[in-house]
């Protein structure tokens, strides 16, 4: 499964994390190795709650490109 999370620099130091497609899962952490290691945790508690919205309907489809 792949995640996309975006990782923000805080301008006081360290960093904060969000996941657009998993709503309030967020984290952060003093460097891009901690924050990784906190999004892993807190993308695995989000889903380990059994919440998981339907994020695709079945008229949607999903395309990867490489350009």
């Amino acid at each position: 499964m792949k995640i996309r999370a975006i990782v923000h620099r805080v301008d006081e130091g360290g960093f904060w994390a969000e996941v657009p497609a998993l709503p309030g899962c967020v984290t952060q952490g003093e460097t891009m190795d901690e924050v990784r290691t906190n999004l892993i945790e807190a993308i695995e508690l989000w889903l380990e709650a059994g919440d998981v919205p339907d994020l695709l309907s079945d008229q949607d489809q999903v395309l990867e490109l490489a350009i």
